[in-house]
């Protein structure tokens, strides 16, 4: 494939980008950010302040830096000086002409200073790794064993990097770079076990308590390296529906990775054909699905409108999509051949909501007889 491959995010990038004077593209490291902008934006002078000297400069002289750079720039990883977005705000609200971009890997250190300084004056997006979409017809012909092991990230997607060795490489720079900045994380090794813990857990409700009894920690830690995971867009939570969004926000979400590669690789997946008898092949399937639904409210700019449904009887339907219509639920099931019991708990939505469902499908492995039923690759 060709070494950029078209982000379905971009002309809303564009768009907003004509309105604001700044822009905020976040995102875990290495999903895209810096390609994506310098392709949007060729003519803008680009400065990475992971580079120590601009960063120097930057914190030092924050409008000397500024004045540098001209009317027009991409700043990345512009976490790295939290004082900039002050000099900016200033710059801005003088001159509503000028144009700044700017990346951050981290929501923690970013987004709450953008939020209160630039308030009024900023879009915001959320890059995600790439969807089915923007993979185009490759997607039809690769297994789903692989799509699974090899995940979504451009290292692999566009560059070609072998997955074992992208997520091996990926993730130790995430706890070195991340993780230390983040929080004080004083013992590493409990934080690795942590993370393929919740990598064993996708799809399901992971408490605290029981968390901290296996690594070693107490709960209050879990919960802060919980939110460190989400901060850096490893992971996301799906929350329970409710009517009462009082109660959708208060109960326990299920936690789902951005990346199935990522998941896999904390499982200790070396080669698609591990998958085959993986007993955690369906949670990873319905991580990849799931990642999926979310990745795509990303990249039109919208925050997330995805649930799941539980009753304490046991009762479970994996997706439940709010749109202004109405509602529309999805049943996820690796299986590569159909079975009527798949629609079985959907059926039971529609008789048990006040407001049934609009749509309902079962997404699984096999073939495509919409509305009933709907591979994954046809999303």
């Amino acid at each position: 494939m060709d070494s950029y491959i078209p982000r379905s995010i971009s002309p809303f990038i564009s768009d907003a980008h004509r309105h604001y004077p700044v822009t905020l593209l976040s995102g875990a490291r290495q999903v895209g950010k810096s390609t994506l902008c310098r392709h949007l934006f060729p003519d803008y002078r680009f400065v990475n302040l992971e580079n120590p000297t601009p960063r120097s400069i930057a914190n030092a002289d924050p409008n000397g830096f500024l004045d540098s750079l001209g009317d027009t720039a991409i700043i990345d990883e512009a976490q790295n000086c939290p004082g900039l977005l002050s000099a900016i705000q200033a710059r801005v609200d003088e001159n509503p002409k000028l144009r700044y971009v700017l990346t951050g890997s981290s929501d923690f250190a970013l987004m709450h200073t953008a939020c209160q300084s630039l308030a009024g004056r900023v879009a915001l997006f959320t890059l995600p790794p790439f969807t089915f979409g923007e993979l185009g017809a490759e997607r039809i012909g690769i297994p789903t064993e692989e799509l699974i092991w090899r995940g979504f990230y451009p290292g692999v997607i566009a560059n070609g990097i072998s997955p074992d060795v992208f997520y091996r490489n990926y993730y130790n720079t995430y706890i070195e770079k991340d993780v230390r900045n983040l929080l004080n994380v004083k013992n590493l090794n409990k934080f690795d076990i942590f993370m393929r813990l919740m990598a064993g857990r996708v799809g399901s409700e992971s408490n605290a308590s029981s968390l901290s009894a296996e690594v070693g920690v107490s709960s209050n830690t879990i919960s802060e390296w919980v939110s460190i995971l989400e901060a850096s867009y490893i992971i996301f939570p799906l929350r329970p529906y409710f009517a009462n969004i009082s109660k959708r926000l208060s109960k326990m979400p299920k936690w789902y990775f951005y990346d199935s590669g990522l998941a896999a690789y904390l499982l200790g997946v070396e080669a698609p054909s591990q998958l085959s008898y993986h007993p955690l092949k369906g949670a990873l399937f319905e991580n990849m699905v799931v990642a999926e639904f979310m990745k795509r409210r990303l990249d039109i700019g919208k925050d997330t409108n995805l649930n799941f449904y539980r009753e304490r009887s046991g009762k479970e339907v994996d997706i439940l999509q709010t749109f202004p219509d109405g509602l529309r639920a999805y049943e996820i099931k690796s299986a590569k051949t159909f079975n009527s019991e798949f629609t079985t708990n959907l059926k039971y939505l529609k008789k048990s909501l006040p407001e049934p469902p609009v749509a309902s499908s079962v997404i699984y492995d096999g073939e495509t007889f919409r509305p009933t039923a709907i591979n994954l690759r046809d999303l």
